[in-house]
């Protein structure tokens, strides 16, 4: 429905405005403008009083006030969060729009993998879904060995009630992050972080990366995968089977492109500090790494929100490489006051991911999976 919907709406004009100026709106933009070349992005609309570039990649940014023209016909995706798309829909009304289209989460969902479909296979890349593996894998021969799989479940005392409920699948388990942190508890029997050889007391900066290290050092399943209590994994029922059938090692959350680059975009988020004390590190002790890392920075894909499925090796295999390199960046920066970007490890460990199982792509089969996301 969502795709035969972008197809017409594409396909009868030949201009479109998008709401938004910052990373959200350029990844739409992105996806559009490599999906139907036809199509010309008019402009770039805000409404806000942040700071906005005059324009991107020669595309205007213009301010919506009242002596703002906009053409009616032409279609409006707004690029925004989720909070503001009704309100910005109320104010396009105003100006005689015609076509709003909120790029929802499903939308997002939608235009992304319409893009990598395409995308991937252009650079040389393969973009295998575990609910389509079936269609495009030979099966492998003679490999039934039964598996013990958990999927954790990074939550924490903080966490904001979700505004529908939500039944962990049977393979899930909760993890309480940040315990060493409070002496609250979720409940009785959920496991936490502060058990054993762990990292909990880093949880403000780590986030569910403390989780990761717990898991590292003490779970045992052949299978081990973490997610987020509003951010789960859409699998078909027998996931596991694929795996282990097909072969696979590792599956990530689809690609999310972002612009200009993965570098620049850090930079221009969060503290290009962080990075240059990152790649300083990839130079001094993985030099092996660090001109392949260089490279594979100037690029736009990258896995979000640190959730993975993999086999315990190939855990290990992350781990040990992973932690050393975050550990000497937070040696390096030290704590921020900023909440937000003191929460650096964990937004550098999001693209180092990406980067580990690029460069090791000869050596695991990686698949993706779809995510969704809880109110």
């Amino acid at each position: 429905m969502i795709n035969k919907l972008i197809n017409d709406v594409m396909s009868t004009t030949g201009q479109i405005y998008i709401v938004g100026a910052h990373s959200r709106a350029q990844t739409v933009a992105a996806y559009l403008g490599y999906l139907y070349p036809s199509v010309m992005v008019k402009a770039f609309l805000v409404d806000n009083e942040e700071e906005n570039a005059e324009e991107i990649d020669g595309v205007p940014v213009i301010r919506l006030d009242k002596d703002t023209k906009l053409h009616g016909n032409c279609p409006v995706f707004i690029g925004t969060r989720g909070i503001y798309h009704a309100s910005i829909a109320e104010k396009l009304n105003e100006f005689g729009i015609q076509q709003i289209y909120p790029v929802t989460v499903e939308l997002d969902l939608k235009l992304r993998n319409m893009f990598l479909k395409r995308y991937l296979p252009s650079i040389g890349r393969k973009f295998e879904k575990i609910d389509e593996i079936k269609e495009s894998t030979v099966l492998a021969q003679g490999y039934s060995k039964k598996v013990k799989a958990c999927v954790y479940v990074a939550k924490s005392i903080y966490d904001k009630p979700l505004q529908r409920s939500y039944i962990m699948a049977s393979y899930e388990r909760p993890i309480q992050v940040g315990a060493s942190l409070t002496e609250e508890r979720l409940s009785n029997g959920v496991l936490t972080d502060n058990e054993g050889e762990n990292i909990s007391i880093k949880n403000k900066q780590y986030c569910e990366l403390t989780a990761l290290y717990w898991i590292w050092k003490h779970a045992n399943e052949d299978v081990i995968g973490l997610v987020h209590y509003r951010r789960h994994f859409l699998l078909p029922d027998d996931w596991l089977e694929y795996m282990t059938t097909y072969e696979i090692d590792v599956i990530l959350p689809i690609p999310l492109y972002v612009t200009p680059s993965l570098e620049k975009n850090y930079k221009k988020r969060h503290d290009s500090l962080d990075w240059d004390y990152m790649m300083r590190n990839l130079d001094l002790y993985h030099k092996e790494d660090y001109f392949e890392a260089k490279a594979f920075f100037q690029g736009n894909l990258y896995s979000p929100c640190n959730m993975f499925i993999m086999k315990k090796e190939v855990l290990d295999d992350l781990c040990e490489w992973l932690f050393p390199i975050l550990d000497a960046v937070v040696e390096c920066v030290g704590k921020k006051e900023d909440y937000y970007l003191n929460r650096y490890p964990g937004f550098i460990s999001e693209r180092l991911i990406t980067f580990f199982f690029e460069r090791h792509r000869d050596k695991y089969k990686v698949v993706y999976a779809d995510k969704n996301f809880l109110s």
